[in-house]
């Protein structure tokens, strides 16, 4: 099949070793460990490596890699960390190992940020440290063989947990502080009967004393008077103790409710009180016609699609916005429309804005509330969003039916949105929260945040978010709001700070600060054209 070795070309020789690269993924083999694989030779290695279609992550160890990522970018390998520390662990202790305790927790909890440095518990392990990638880290504990049980993660990493119970157990009281969401989910979702079997079999009086004010703070106080009352029956001297600093955020719902939509709630009726401060000091419109707010919206058209879609990384000229806004772009008779896939971005980016223009004056004309005409429009966003793929014939139809079958992760960030099976559980619990929210301005800064949380379709997440966020402000009496290109990098890593670390803080600051901006300035300033100069500066 390959020319002779010592005429092929650089391109042949690299087609040799991308086959055997192949051959190797095509076995499941994601994680290569260079002394089990004897047929990817160190020839082949090293210009793969040169190519940069594979990295090494530690001596003899190497990951599967896009040559278009820089040295710099960390999203391959933040999304592939976990089955690199997997298939590590199971070739260095076999199934002997888990992850620890607290770990554990964090996982069963519905918390899908990357944790950089992990600590997996062994009876073969020597107590090592092992550096990893863009500052990440790995520890090997060594523990005693009895204290070694587990069962396989449900995702597709293939760690290894505690089970729920014996992790609540075993984390130490810090953990109740330190992880204050992740440890009120897993109180919820626990077995009681199991817990207590197990802390009488342990003889665990002091944890059943913490797990019993625990227990009653996250809002099951039969169980923990049940728990309470069964180790004293059993002989054991229980003193109850919270161990929580604060009053726990409300979460509703039901106790066995998905780990992410209880999370998702906790986190909505922590933050939203922050967000309520933040827009004390931001104007609202009082009794502005609808037609008169229409057309301020039609207005800010141009700026508004040049803004999101830089954010997002197309390269659009004002010149391919205003030609798609006039209907001058057209897939099916122009080759170089066809094939621009910035024009299919600003096309539908067009049609999903006059579609919100028209819905925005049906809602204010009627008396629906706007979250639940939302929840019965916004499937029409996304067909209007992408419908231009279609017809294109870049995307097939069957793109357009709804949420991602796919994991997706984010540039360079440590938020992994949740799998595509918990999308179906977050997005109705989002509606819900937006229903249930009385502050327009809570409904806009927590709805795009925790849109972009979920990150329910494989791409448009960006742009959709910013639609939630303007229908919600609009329809309650603040402007339509440009989040400029200006602003991307504080407004991505506010994003990341309320994603990863809970802080919404900086996210509402972003969003009021240009809300407070934007609406101190005449439109005329904000929709002129960048060649007066205007756009290549914030406004501010």
């Amino acid at each position: 099949y390959w020319s002779h070795p010592l005429m092929a070309t650089p391109n042949e020789k690299l087609a040799a070793s991308l086959h055997v690269l192949k051959s190797l993924q095509d076995k499941g083999i994601q994680v290569i460990q260079a002394s089990e694989a004897p047929e990817l030779t160190r020839v082949h290695r090293e210009r793969l490596q040169a190519a940069g279609f594979l990295k090494p992550v530690i001596q003899g160890w190497l990951l599967p890699s896009n040559p278009e990522e820089g040295d710099g970018d960390s999203t391959h390998w933040y999304a592939s960390m976990e089955v690199f520390v997997a298939a590590y662990a199971n070739a260095r202790f076999d199934d002997k190992w888990q992850l620890s305790p607290e770990l554990s927790l964090l996982k069963h909890s519905g918390h899908t940020s990357v944790a950089k440095q992990i600590q997996l518990h062994s009876p073969e392990a020597s107590n090592k440290h092992q550096d990893l990638p863009h500052g990440c880290s790995l520890f090997m504990y060594k523990v005693k063989p009895q204290t070694l049980v587990g069962g396989r993660s449900p995702g597709a990493s293939g760690l290894i947990l505690v089970p729920l119970p014996e992790a609540l157990i075993r984390v130490s009281p810090s953990f109740f502080t330190g992880h204050e969401l992740a440890a009120q989910v897993a109180l919820r979702q626990v077995d009681i009967t199991t817990l207590t079997g197990l802390l009488l079999e342990g003889g665990h009086s002091v944890v059943a004393g913490r797990m019993a004010g625990a227990l009653r703070a996250a809002g099951r106080e039969a169980d923990a008077s049940q728990l309470v009352a069964t180790m004293k029956a059993a002989g054991y001297v229980v003193s109850e103790n919270n161990p929580f600093e604060r009053p726990l955020a409300h979460i509703g719902g039901r106790l066995n409710e998905s780990p992410y939509v209880q999370r998702m709630r906790a986190m909505w009726s922590s933050m939203r009180e922050e967000v309520v401060q933040r827009f004390e000091t931001v104007p609202r419109r009082q009794h502005t016609e609808v037609q008169e707010l229409l057309a301020d919206i039609a207005a800010r058209y141009v700026a508004d699609a040049y803004h999101s879609l830089s954010i997002e990384g197309y390269r659009v000229s004002i010149e391919l916005i205003e030609k798609v806004h006039n209907g001058d772009w057209s897939p099916l008779t122009s080759e170089e429309d066809r094939k621009t896939r910035d024009a299919m971005a600003a096309k539908g980016y067009a049609e999903t804005h006059k579609h919100l223009r028209e819905f925005i004056g049906q809602v204010l004309s009627s008396s629906k509330s706007p979250a639940v005409a939302f929840k019965e429009d916004f499937s029409r966003w996304y067909v209007a969003l992408f419908s231009p793929s279609v017809t294109a014939g870049i995307l097939r139809p069957r793109d357009l039916a709804g949420y991602r079958n796919s994991q997706v992760f984010i540039r360079n960030a440590l938020h992994v949105p949740p799998g595509p099976d918990a999308v179906r559980d977050c997005m109705p619990a989002l509606m819900e929260l937006l229903q249930e929210e009385n502050h327009p301005g809570v409904r806009a800064v927590l709805g795009h945040f925790m849109f972009v949380f979920i990150h329910p379709y494989m791409d448009g997440n960006g742009r959709l978010s910013r639609f939630l966020m303007n229908y919600m402000l609009t329809t309650g009496g603040y402007p339509w709001t440009i989040v400029t290109v200006q602003s991307r990098s504080q407004y991505l890593a506010a994003l990341e700070q309320a994603s990863t670390y809970g802080n919404i803080k900086p996210f509402a600051d972003v969003i009021c600060g240009l809300i407070e901006a934007q609406a101190a300035q005449p439109i005329e300033r904000i929709t002129q054209r960048p060649d007066a100069g205007d756009w290549t500066k914030p406004l501010t």
